[in-house]
């Protein structure tokens, strides 16, 4: 039997999420209020390229939400998947992974107009901007598939599903577009989409744990083969 966390303890990590979850919802402010001030359809990585009037802002609002998911994923540190694949790491793990991947985007931003690192617009500097990017989304939903089989969060892990779904989807989808030069501004429109719902999830996960904080629960012998329980 494990034993329970101190009051104090509890407290930290519920109010480090509930500033994360602030922290996150600000860089999705200003993410928006990037992409609005534009007055035109851009993907998200171009709010950051260099020269551009928001740049700076963008690289704001990456920081953010690597503060802010690192705040989130160590309030949330002790879910656990109940799929033993997914069990092999906590979400929170994934979480930090992706904020590692979004921090090397926030200073390493794509040049001017981001285009594909292929061909004759090839440079390292696209072509790390864009993998790290790719990643760190990928980062994301693997903690959102995780999170879809928590243990003891049932409505936190269907909303997981369906959030993992749609980023995947949606996503998947503009990156696409991108590949084939085909509609760039229905596919800003849909990586835009994607990137409002991830963050969203992030919101949210941060929220659910701070009001009902995952904690160390007893095992019982008959539950030793399984994912580590969180009330």
């Amino acid at each position: 039997m494990t034993a329970p966390k101190s009051p104090h303890l509890r407290s930290f990590e519920s109010w480090g999420a509930v500033f994360g979850s602030a922290l996150v919802l600000a860089a999705l402010v200003i993410i928006w209020g990037a992409r609005l001030s534009q007055g035109r359809d851009l993907y998200v990585s171009a709010l950051g390229a260099a020269g551009e009037p928001t740049a700076r802002w963008f690289e704001g609002a990456l920081l953010l939400i690597v503060v802010g998911g690192s705040l989130i994923a160590y309030a949330a540190r002790r879910i656990r998947s109940r799929i033993p694949i997914l069990a092999l790491w906590a979400p929170a793990v994934s979480l930090w992974i992706g904020c590692g991947f979004f921090f090397v985007a926030s200073q390493v931003s794509c040049t001017p107009g981001c285009p594909l690192p292929v061909g004759a617009s090839f440079s390292w500097q696209d072509l790390v901007h864009t993998v790290v990017a790719v990643l760190a989304f990928a980062a994301a939903c693997v903690a959102m598939l995780q999170m879809s089989f928590a243990v003891g969060h049932r409505s936190l892990a269907r909303f997981s599903f369906g959030a993992a779904v749609a980023v995947a989807v949606i996503a998947g989808a503009g990156g696409i577009l991108s590949l084939a030069r085909f509609e760039a501004d229905f596919g800003s429109r849909l990586e835009l989409t994607a990137t409002t719902i991830a963050l969203g999830w992030l919101l949210t996960l941060g929220l659910v744990t701070a009001l009902r904080p995952a904690s160390s629960v007893a095992i019982q012998p008959a539950e030793l083969a399984a994912p580590l329980l969180v009330r």
